[in-house]
């Protein structure tokens, strides 16, 4: 093989993988094993026991879950919207010591109305995927709330739900987009966790308290 022939290959095999890197770049072709357990924790477990360990197939469904929503951004959600429903949360809390079955069912109704609300599919399937692609460390409060909603698991199993629903929940009302918020996901959650904490206080808002998770009189 001659030396101009070699050349010509090097500079082509050169040529091949420079544009292979522009188009693979950055939240294109197939997301890694590594960046996608890293992106949704106890998620990428979770689909990977229902997949009974298979990793190739796991990954391809989070993959695709971040092709489908990954660039999705939440829709600002009004002050007096984020009012309402951190008042209807609060009434969710304190009806479940007298009516738990009634409050799982209403948590889960509220869930899906804020996920709408702030931009997220309506369809349960392609919510809840959207959601665990932006919010993989809760959702599955958003599951154990809705299988309890269906009347699985008895009254520990409903208290449980909520109370981890209850993070998801403040995630939603306060992720980045939202006329008050400062931050996304997990940033925003750190940043206002509690709103009857001394974030809000020192702050003077006036927003309807976010009940602690053992409130007294509410039962969760």
């Amino acid at each position: 093989m001659s030396t101009v022939l070699i050349i010509v290959l090097i500079v082509v095999v050169v040529i091949a993988v420079a544009a292979a890197v522009v188009f693979l770049g950055p939240g294109r072709g197939r997301v890694g094993g590594t960046s996608l357990k890293r992106r949704f924790g106890p998620e990428y477990e979770r689909v990977l026991e229902r997949h009974g360990g298979d990793t190739k197939a796991a990954e391809h469904e989070l993959a695709e879950r971040v092709k489908r929503h990954g660039d999705f951004r939440p829709r600002e959600l009004p002050r007096e919207r984020h009012e309402t429903y951190v008042a209807q949360w609060a009434g969710v809390q304190e009806q479940f010591v007298d009516s738990p079955q009634k409050a799982v069912a209403d948590a889960d109704r509220l869930l899906s109305r804020v996920a709408v609300d702030r931009g997220y599919p309506e369809s349960e399937g392609e919510q809840l995927d959207a959601l665990s692609v932006h919010h993989a460390g809760h959702v599955e409060g958003f599951r154990r709330v809705r299988r309890a909603a269906r009347g699985e698991g008895g009254t520990e199993e409903m208290r449980e739900a909520v109370v981890e629903a209850r993070a998801l929940f403040e995630e939603l009302v306060t992720e980045h987009g939202a006329g008050h918020g400062t931050g996304h996901g997990k940033h925003a959650h750190d940043g206002e966790r509690h709103a009857d904490g001394q974030h809000g206080e020192k702050h003077g808002s006036n927003r309807p308290r976010l009940m602690g998770r053992h409130a007294k009189g509410s039962g969760v």
